[in-house]
């Protein structure tokens, strides 16, 4: 590994997320992980359940989800995995996936917001919204919402720095020319498949940088940030589609590997400069409106 592609964190690209957390000590952390029955997901869920991390499952299909668990468990015989149904494209489903987690009692170091889907034709949600923004965005938006009072109580208590990740893509760069579209997410007949792909993509950004600033503010112990993942071929998330392959396993390990970085969006574990920043605060408020989050 040459020391001109290593990141702050020491590491880089081709860094595995065994070789980041090796010697990692997670049994005291709890872990949620949206998605975590397909690609990417799957190897969180692994590694993370390797280093004692006990990890919930938050996944669409909850038989996919405890085969995969039931496989982990092969292989690792003492990992503590939960399923739990989450339908990200409905926040009905959002609000009870929270309300379930809450009514467990169990703590939240970390929340990784890696579902998602890709390219899809126009579609509408449950909730009537376009269906790329409704599950890559605004269900995440929610549920990190409805579940941040139990990350700080968490972080207050365990006295362990909380992560947030926002799985976001360099397809945020072909989002919408002017951006975000607020006033026609909905818009059948100026829909693109990969300009709304990237319009997601851009709010889980804007998201995590605006999240980023409150809890700043607020002086709490926990960080959040965005990530893109690499062009995955192997996963459900291309089922419309197909691109270069790219090796799951380094993406999360600045979960560990990061410290007292704020909002920042990572390619190839290096923070990057991202545009549009000054729609933050647009897309905090709009999203709530959206979401109808409380």
């Amino acid at each position: 590994m040459g020391m001109a592609s290593l990141g702050p964190s020491g590491f880089s690209a081709s860094s595995t997320a065994e070789e980041v957390t090796q010697g990692v000590d997670g049994s005291a952390l709890t872990a949620i992980v949206t998605g975590a029955s397909s690609g990417i997901g799957v190897e969180t869920t692994r590694v993370l359940a390797l280093r004692g991390v006990h990890v919930v499952m938050a996944v669409r299909n909850a038989d996919a989800g405890r085969n995969v668990k039931e496989s982990i468990l092969k292989e690792i015989p003492s990992a503590k995995i939960d399923v739990m149904e989450l339908d990200l494209s409905s926040m009905a489903s959002v609000r009870k996936f929270a309300s379930q987690y809450q009514s467990s009692n169990l703590p939240l170091n970390l929340l990784i917001n890696n579902a998602g889907v890709m390219g899809t034709p126009f579609m509408l949600s449950q909730d009537k919204i376009e269906l790329q923004f409704a599950t890559n965005h605004l269900g995440h938006f929610l549920l990190t919402d409805l579940l941040l009072e139990t990350m700080k109580r968490t972080a207050r208590e365990s006295n362990i720095e909380g992560r947030i990740v926002n799985v976001s893509s360099e397809g945020h760069r072909i989002a919408y020319s002017e951006g975000i579209r607020f006033d026609k997410i909905n818009d059948e007949s100026g829909y693109y498949t990969w300009y709304a792909y990237g319009q997601s993509k851009l709010a889980n950004i804007l998201h995590a940088k605006e999240l980023a600033r409150h809890l700043k503010e607020e002086e709490v112990e926990i960080t959040a940030n965005s990530l893109h993942p690499g062009a995955i071929i192997s996963t459900n998330l291309m089922r419309h589609h197909g691109l270069i392959n790219s090796n799951p396993s380094n993406h999360f390990s600045f979960c560990f590997a990061v410290g007292q970085m704020l909002g920042k969006y990572f390619l190839k574990n290096i923070p990057q400069v991202t545009r549009a920043l000054r729609r933050r605060m647009q897309i905090w408020q709009k999203s709530y409106g959206t979401s109808a989050a409380p």
